[in-house]
């Protein structure tokens, strides 16, 4: 029997109108966020222009800060500290990657934790791991509310996430082991040491698979009845008609038919994610708001 489809696109739409209403309790105050973006590379424009189109849809202004492919340390994070220093933005978000000479780090550690709506400044990070009050990455984020939303809640559940990158694995295993509504999972974290990966995830009531590799996750690592998080996406070209075209890290048409759910690529985890970096700029702009 297939799988349950897991649709992206309808959780991101919910998602969405509850900014709406929010942003309107806001009355006076409307959400600001700022993309800092260097050069002028193809993928990067239309990532943002993604962005700026969520944006206009519930009602944040959006506001590109373009700078150089040459830029200096000092002149991005002077770009970024006043970014920080101005009132009209509640959210900063940084458009990785960043070209060879600079330091992201440390452009990450400049923009405000108050402010930093990708989660990725390591005060951030680290306030999540101890379960303090923080925003959290927008796609580690997007996983748990994509399992919450759609009726497979993580409580108590076994989770085994495969990868553990800096914005999706290490931060949504920090999320779903905390105590709270949505999370108190057990969770399993694999990667490339991992040697043999199907054991744990066998086990598995949820699989996360974020491992960056194009249909790396089988069938036969996954335990009937699994619910399948597929974060990947990859370009490849497609056998039949040569194109390329989109595919995750899991192998969708056999997995689809042990899974119990499953997300798709396109439409699963992405649109989510976009919704969520609304959701952290109008969470900021609360925050902000209350002082």
């Amino acid at each position: 029997m297939a799988a349950e489809l897991i649709d992206g696109r309808a959780v991101a739409a919910a998602i969405r109108e509850e900014l709406k209403e929010r942003i309107a309790g806001l009355r006076t105050v409307t959400p600001g966020l700022a993309a800092v973006v260097i050069g002028d590379d193809p993928a990067a424009a239309s990532y943002v222009k993604g962005i700026a189109r969520g944006c206009e849809a519930v009602g944040i202004y959006f506001e590109e800060v373009r700078l150089p492919d040459n830029v200096t340390q000092d002149g991005l994070e002077q770009a970024i500290g006043g970014l920080n220093d101005n009132s009209r933005f509640h959210g900063i978000i940084l458009q990785l990657p960043l070209p060879r000479h600079l330091d992201a780090l440390r452009a990450e550690s400049a923009v405000s934790p108050e402010k930093d709506v990708d989660g990725t400044n390591p005060v951030s990070a680290g306030r999540l791991l101890l379960g303090e009050k923080t925003l959290f990455p927008s796609t580690a984020h997007g996983v748990q509310q994509l399992l919450v939303r759609s009726g497979h809640n993580p409580e108590g559940k076994h989770v085994v996430i495969c990868g553990r990158s800096n914005i999706v694995g290490k931060p949504l295993a920090a999320i779903l082991m905390q105590k709270r509504p949505g999370a108190n999972a057990t969770v399993t974290v694999c990667h490339t040491g991992t040697p043999d990966m199907a054991a744990f995830t066998r086990t598995a009531d949820i699989v996360v698979a974020a491992m960056g590799r194009p249909r790396s996750l089988t069938a036969e690592m996954v335990r009937p009845g699994a619910i399948v998080i597929d974060v990947g996406v990859n370009q490849i070209d497609d056998p039949v008609t040569g194109k390329p075209r989109l595919v995750g890290d899991v192998d969708f048409g056999p997995v689809s038919q042990i899974a119990g759910a499953i997300t798709p690529v396109p439409g699963g985890t992405g649109p989510v994610t976009a919704a969520m970096l609304l959701s952290n700029t109008v969470l900021a702009a609360e925050r902000q708001s209350a002082r």
